[in-house]
């Protein structure tokens, strides 16, 4: 369970924000070195080097994203340009990719961003560009909405590449592109022109994720725990009937695979960001807004609390909470945990993702009259981000290309590079722990400088 620092605040990390910065920069000015020539796809670090690893391209858009935000703290123009060249040039035919459920990943981090920059007056577009963006915003949207499985009576989801049968936890990172598509002005349009409403689909995806993958001590099954989170579902596709929990990157469907949690964590708390905003369209009046955010609320906090009370007392993820010998790397009870540890690895990307949905959520129960959960939640996320800053997790190490150490992909698998000698693979990075702290700490420097909140949906309600 973390020990949360009830007094730490966020101008504490003002020195580390601005090392954070210089090291980031560093990372992807050697990454782009090597990299600018190579059709490569950087996914995990082995030995410090980025290496691609076969499955699909859903990293290529953290590559291209983590200089747009490397921009924006810095002002330098070399990463505007390598972050605009490389989204039109890489993620182009990404925009039309109909066999994956991870758009939210690459095209917001890219499209998105760009978009957002414009409206923010951060970039000059002109209106072209604009246009360019919002276009590939609105297909990309269309494309996520149109990878649907019915349940029937108004129920379904969006499903992975395994197929129409799979629902994963990951997927609700995509929500944002039928979001941003939906407030974009888009109308998505099927078979016999019939039409869609985007926002609609959201939910009933968001309800699918909550009924199956989430859970909340009712007493589902024996290993029902409030705020555990499962990694996939499968249906049977020929009634639409719910069939069993199942785990692609974790120990197994019943226990808690971290990394899956914290993109629940962040998933939540950026829609009910959103919603919040949302609430009084007109528009949208035929839907119960209100119970929508209520529900959200309500899944994040029950998540988040989960993910807190089963992370290190550092504040960092064990990669599974049921992993075979994490019982004995608890029995330690160190202050903090040691990612070198011959037990189980730490998986630093989900205390990054995590982190973020935390410090986001904070902002939505302060506003909510929650004051008391949203201190605590917004102390558990700086203490966390004390520790992702520290010598241990950031690396300074100019021979290795990755930012964010201690990282695990596919443990199940055995992807991540384990050192000779070592019981557990560490000392790795990952591309989207390197991009979701590059987020993070955008997030703290525009609250530092006193600008608005940094949120996806920034200038897509105006």
């Amino acid at each position: 369970m973390i020990r949360v620092n009830q007094s730490i605040k966020a101008v504490d990390l003002s020195e580390d924000l601005e090392r954070f910065w210089k090291i980031s920069e560093m990372k992807i000015r050697k990454l782009e070195a090597r990299l600018a020539d190579s059709d490569e796809v950087p996914v995990i670090t082995k030995r410090g080097q980025y290496s691609g690893q076969e499955w699909t391209q859903w990293t290529l858009g953290f590559r291209y994203g983590s200089a747009l935000l490397q921009f924006e703290a810095s002002g330098d123009d070399y990463f505007l340009e390598l972050g605009k060249s490389g989204t039109m040039n890489r993620l182009e035919e990404y925009v039309t990719h109909f066999g994956v459920h991870d758009h939210g990943f690459n095209i917001g981090s890219t499209f998105g961003n760009l978009y957002r920059m414009g409206c923010e007056s951060i970039i000059t577009c002109q209106p072209y560009e604009r246009d360019y963006y919002a276009l590939a915003l609105k297909c990309s949207g269309a494309v996520q909405a149109r990878r649907w499985t019915s349940l029937g009576e108004g129920k379904g989801f969006i499903h992975s590449f395994h197929g129409p049968h799979s629902l994963f936890i990951d997927s609700i990172r995509s929500l944002r592109s039928l979001a941003t598509a939906y407030l974009l002005g888009h109308q998505f349009v099927g078979e016999n022109d019939r039409e869609e409403c985007l926002i609609e689909r959201l939910i009933q995806h968001f309800d699918s994720l909550a009924d199956y993958l989430i859970f909340f001590g009712d007493g589902r099954d024996i290993y029902d725990e409030r705020g555990r989170t499962a990694h996939e579902g499968i249906f049977n596709v020929k009634n639409g009937s719910f069939r069993c929990v199942n785990s692609q990157q974790g120990y197994s469907g019943f226990t808690t695979w971290t990394r899956g949690q914290a993109w629940a964590i962040l998933g939540c708390a950026e829609l009910l960001a959103l919603f919040t905003e949302l609430k009084d369209r007109q528009e949208l009046s035929n839907i119960d807004l209100n119970a929508f955010t209520d529900k959200l609320q309500k899944t994040a906090i029950d998540v988040s609390e989960h993910f807190l009370a089963h992370v290190a007392s550092d504040g960092m993820a064990y990669w599974d909470t049921g992993a075979p010998n994490i019982e004995k790397l608890l029995q330690r009870n160190d202050e903090q945990v040691d990612p070198n540890n011959e037990f189980e690895p730490v998986d630093s990307s989900a205390s990054a993702i995590a982190c973020q949905g935390l410090l986001i959520l904070a902002d939505s129960l302060k506003a909510d009259g929650k004051e008391a959960a949203g201190f605590q939640m917004r102390q558990a996320g700086l203490t966390i981000l004390k520790r992702l800053f520290s010598n241990e997790y950031l690396s300074n190490d100019e021979s290795h290309e990755g930012l964010l150490l201690h990282s695990i992909y596919h443990r199940p698998f055995g992807w991540d590079y384990q050192a000779e000698g070592s019981k557990v693979p560490s000392g790795e990075a990952c591309m989207w722990g390197d991009y979701h702290i590059r987020e993070l700490a955008l997030l703290l420097q525009r609250e530092l400088n006193g600008k608005a909140v940094y949120r996806f949906h920034n200038g897509l309600l105006s």
